[in-house]
């Protein structure tokens, strides 16, 4: 076989032609090209199989039992120990709309409301009140809600500016502390409650106390005697307190009745038995031939403790009082507070505003007498009904007073006009 081939060549077999094809050579080129192809799949694929095991692996890693809102919640809480509270609001937020069934609702609406509370500035705690307010409204019975509403009230007390300034944010501390007092109290934040609603009161009655002042110098005794009994019935833990009783029932003796001087007098005596007055108002009562009463051993008590209290400010504490905005707390006293609401506080009327109570921005249309529309003033409604019955009145007489003439009337003689050197010399000199 192998001879028959080796005589009929390589291209014949048998008279078979058998064609024998070379294998073909591709170029250097086209072999490189396609290795990079190859590589280059091959570097792409390779990070998805890398972070594919990677998660897996980390979900493995994970203990037991562990929950996803519960880590979010952890995270949230680091980032907000570490100042970065909007970070820490977003975490929590995501909280919330995640798991709207999470045992973390109650804590992480806390904690938003407490990263805009220690944020601080007007924006935060203004924030910050409205969740706090917002958690006791979803969560009344949660044992942080006596909490939340000492925050609310302490949102506001941040906010105080001194006696002479705008006391809105202080008469709304105020609200919130006696709302607390009188919400929760079992509460272990009642002492800390209430030593803030002193401090608050102190504020307050100061502002009151330098306007009572003024206008008792200025002898405008109804305005000094409105002002002195609201400090004196509000704000007895106030440290000017015995003054303002002084100085109420001066203001009773000025308007000729010592009947009314003689308690404030002795409350004097009682209620502020080493006040700079004591002396002075028993001099009074004796003067008006009334019996001296005598504090009891409490008062006495306290008494003695606020008189070790001491007060001075140093130097430097004066030059920084009067670049701050904050208002001087050292002269806080001890004693009750009133939980009562001074019925002409416009705050609280506000905020809680009674049946029946009409709005102080309402309008009230009445008809108006043909006098106040001739002059172009504005006119009190309330006293436009007043008018128009005076207006019909004088009317009904005038009509009276022509029936009974018969109704002739007299007609004025004509005035003469004046005439004459000097009244032409007048004449001359007017519009110079």
């Amino acid at each position: 076989m192998t001879d028959c081939l080796r005589q009929k060549g390589p291209g014949k077999i048998q008279g078979l032609e058998v064609k024998v094809q070379k294998p073909c050579k591709m170029p250097p080129k086209f072999r490189r090209a396609t290795l990079l192809c190859l590589l280059a799949a091959l570097v792409i694929s390779l990070p998805g199989c890398v972070l594919f095991v990677h998660k897996s692996t980390s979900d493995n890693l994970l203990p037991t039992g562990q929950q996803p809102d519960k880590i979010l919640y952890e995270k949230s809480i680091d980032a907000i120990q570490h100042g970065h509270y909007d970070v820490g609001r977003l975490t929590l937020q995501a909280l919330l709309n995640t798991y709207p069934d999470s045992e973390y609702l109650a804590k992480a609406k806390l904690a938003i409301a407490d990263s805009y509370y220690e944020q601080g500035g007007m924006a935060g705690l203004t924030e910050a009140e409205s969740e706090y307010k917002d958690f006791i409204t979803f969560f009344p019975t949660a044992p942080e809600a006596p909490m939340a509403q000492y925050r609310v009230a302490m949102a506001h007390f941040r906010l105080m500016g001194k006696p002479d300034r705008d006391l809105t944010q202080t008469r709304l501390a105020e609200a919130e502390f006696k709302e607390f007092l009188l919400k929760y109290p079992d509460s272990d934040l009642m002492p800390r409650a209430k030593a803030r609603l002193r401090e608050v009161q102190e504020v307050l009655a100061e502002g009151e106390y330098e306007v009572a002042r003024y206008y008792y110098e200025k002898r405008a005794d109804p305005a000094a005697e409105s002002r002195l009994k609201e400090i004196v019935d509000h704000y007895p833990s106030f440290s000017r307190a015995s003054e303002a009783c002084w100085y109420l029932a001066q203001t009773y003796e000025r308007m000729k009745k010592p009947n009314l001087a003689v308690p404030y007098y002795a409350r004097i005596l009682t209620d502020y038995p080493l006040g700079p007055m004591a002396a002075r108002a028993k001099e009074q009562l004796v003067a008006l031939h009334q019996p001296i009463p005598l504090p009891t051993r409490a008062t006495m008590a306290r008494a003695e403790a606020d008189a070790t209290h001491n007060t001075r400010l140093s130097l430097m504490q004066k030059i920084m009082g009067t670049f701050s905005s904050a208002p001087n707390l050292s002269a806080t006293r001890h004693g009750p507070v009133i939980l009562t609401n001074p019925s002409n506080n416009p705050v609280i009327m506000a905020k809680n505003p009674q049946p029946g109570e009409s709005s102080a921005n309402t309008i009230a249309a009445q008809p108006v007498g043909e006098s106040a529309l001739k002059s172009g003033k504005a006119v009190d409604p309330a006293g436009s009904a007043d008018d128009s019955a005076k207006e019909e009145k004088s009317k009904g007489s005038e009509d009276k007073v022509e029936n009974n003439s018969g109704g002739k009337t007299e007609t004025s003689a004509p005035q003469k006009k004046k005439s004459g050197p000097l009244h032409v010399f007048k004449k001359v000199l007017k519009p110079f």
